[in-house]
């Protein structure tokens, strides 16, 4: 299993159609609140995880502001959940980002958090709705250019 940086359309558009089995068809999120504006923005950057050839998982990192990355869109396929897939791409993410930001947010939903836990973010919220999933942000510090 691999992960790489999504820069071209092809490496993309894997990360999408993980994205599209996973939060579309697995759990039912509208199309029109799964794709935005940030997907084409130039400062957004696409993670895919491969075993082989074909796309398993998939990641998106976007400036929330001059100091902070926004971890979004994280998945895995259903069916190969529990072998890694999502810490390779946040390791991999995260590294990405030491060049860039301070620290990283995300929106995690509920049964993920302890997943995010284990990584190192810390709960900053409440339980909070996002399209129609419970959800809360959760932060996480970095140490730049380690």
């Amino acid at each position: 299993m691999r992960v790489v940086e999504a820069t071209s359309e092809a490496a993309r558009a894997d990360a999408f159609s993980v994205r599209r089995a996973v939060f579309v068809d697995e759990q039912g999120v509208p199309e029109d609140l799964e794709w935005d504006d940030h997907d084409e923005g130039e400062e957004t950057h696409h993670f895919v995880a491969y075993d082989g050839e074909t796309p398993v998982g998939a990641a998106r990192l976007r400036p929330k502001d001059e100091s902070t990355g926004k971890v979004e869109r994280v998945a895995t396929l259903e069916e190969r959940r529990g072998e890694g897939i999502g810490r390779a791409l946040m390791n991999e993410l995260e590294d990405a980002a030491r060049d860039e930001y301070d620290s990283l947010v995300l929106h995690a939903q509920t049964h993920a958090e302890p997943f995010y836990l284990h990584l190192g973010y810390e709960t900053t919220s409440d339980v909070f709705d996002e399209a129609g999933i419970p959800h809360v942000e959760m932060a996480k510090r970095l140490n730049r250019n380690q």
